[in-house]
């Protein structure tokens, strides 16, 4: 669908690649581009002996901007670059008014020059606690905070731990495409790599890191070998040998969004396994909502935006050890199942990325009609005079 001529741009710069596991920004930056153009700018890709350039690739619903430099290029020059190129995107796709949206407070290293209609800073999770972080994000983080217009939240802890530090701030944690996953409650069969794994099953997809309980998952399939454990989804910032093996554990890999209620359809229980350390403290995951929608029991750690709400209405069990976790599943495998999933789907009726998206497109309307009303927007023509032909990204 072709956006209103009347709606102005939105360029998103993401920590998250695009065509990684659908989540978040995937969910909403869709439904953002049935309004309007939308820019999705990843982190850079090095390779060796090129000169920088960004790849662009425009797919159903987003533009996706991927600057690729040279291997070897330091700190400094590597935001140089990243200024220089998407300066020269600016210029190339004619984006004059534009809303600028921030998953990572690190982009604004070479973005602080732009003069947007807006700043909008969504703080999916507390990206200090995990892995590898970079040491300057808290500062950038706290200097982004204070230009945004609006800052959102993808869990209410998060806004509870925020929520003094920006004037216009809101919670929008974590929702569904209940249709989507509905779908696994109606699916004959498995897909062609699960088909052959014995019953009990207990599955989990999602990214695979340092928020997963390894221990945890060790010890169920060593307590129960009977049961087996299906994890669905890519393993990134752990080493593969970290990863318990048992004859019980199954890893098959990443899979498409699309294919995901294929899988858990063919699930007894859903799993939550996650570790409780500083890059869970905060975190709301997208999976709660989804495994409901697709009518499984859950299983979860106490994870504070699983416990409130869907522990304490009943929606998911909490257990926090291996022997927990297996007497919960015992438990899940043996309840009334009917009435489980009409209490979920209760809940569900009152959530939906769509909803979500409305909700969070009338905050931006907000703050630019507000904008708007106190002063002229800036022209950008003055930093697209500044900008070279020869800063022209190139698109392969």
């Amino acid at each position: 669908m072709k956006p209103p001529a009347y709606a102005s741009d939105l360029i998103c710069l993401s920590h998250l690649r695009w065509h990684f596991v659908f989540q978040r920004p995937q969910h909403l930056m869709t439904r953002c581009a049935r309004e309007r153009r939308v820019f999705f700018v990843e982190e850079p890709l090095f390779e060796d002996g090129i000169s920088p350039t960004l790849h662009i690739e425009k797919t159903s619903s987003v533009t996706v901007v991927v600057p690729h430099l040279p291997t070897g290029v330091g700190p400094d020059e590597s935001v140089a670059m990243q200024r220089r190129l998407l300066d020269g995107l600016l210029r190339r796709e004619q984006i004059r008014e534009y809303v600028l949206w921030y998953y990572t407070p690190m982009a604004l290293a070479f973005t602080d020059h732009w003069a947007p209609q807006a700043i909008v800073y969504d703080c999916m999770d507390e990206l200090s606690g995990f892995k590898g972080a970079p040491p300057r994000l808290a500062q950038y983080e706290s200097e982004l905070m204070s230009r945004a217009s609006l800052m959102l939240t993808g869990g209410y802890s998060l806004y509870q731990a925020k929520r003094h530090a920006h004037h216009n701030i809101h919670s929008f944690p974590s929702s569904v495409d209940v249709p989507h996953f509905a779908q696994a409650r109606r699916l004959a069969g498995d897909p062609p790599d699960q088909a052959e794994i014995p019953r009990p099953r207990l599955g989990y997809f999602g990214v695979i890191d340092e928020r997963m309980d390894l221990g945890l998952l060790d010890g169920m399939a060593a307590l129960r070998p009977d049961w087996q454990i299906i994890m669905v989804g890519p393993v990134v910032k752990i080493d593969d040998d970290s990863l318990p093996h048992r004859p019980n554990i199954r890893y098959l890999g990443s899979k498409a969004y699309s294919e995901l209620p294929g899988y858990v359809a063919g699930w007894d229980v859903a799993l939550m396994p996650f570790a409780r350390n500083a890059a869970t403290k905060f975190i709301s995951p997208t999976k709660t909502p989804e495994y409901l929608a697709a009518g499984k029991p859950v299983v979860s750690t106490a994870i504070r935006d699983v416990v409130q709400p869907y522990g304490a209405l009943g929606l998911v069990r909490v257990a926090n050890d291996a022997a927990g976790f297996v007497e919960a599943c015992g438990a899940a495998m043996a309840e009334d199942a009917p009435s489980r999933i009409a209490m979920g789907d209760e809940f569900l009726r009152r959530t939906s990325w769509d909803d979500t998206w409305l909700r969070i497109s009338a905050l931006i309307d907000a703050v630019t009609s507000e904008r708007h009303l106190t002063r002229t927007a800036p022209a950008l023509d003055g930093v697209l005079a500044t900008v070279s032909s020869a800063t022209q990204p190139h698109t392969r």
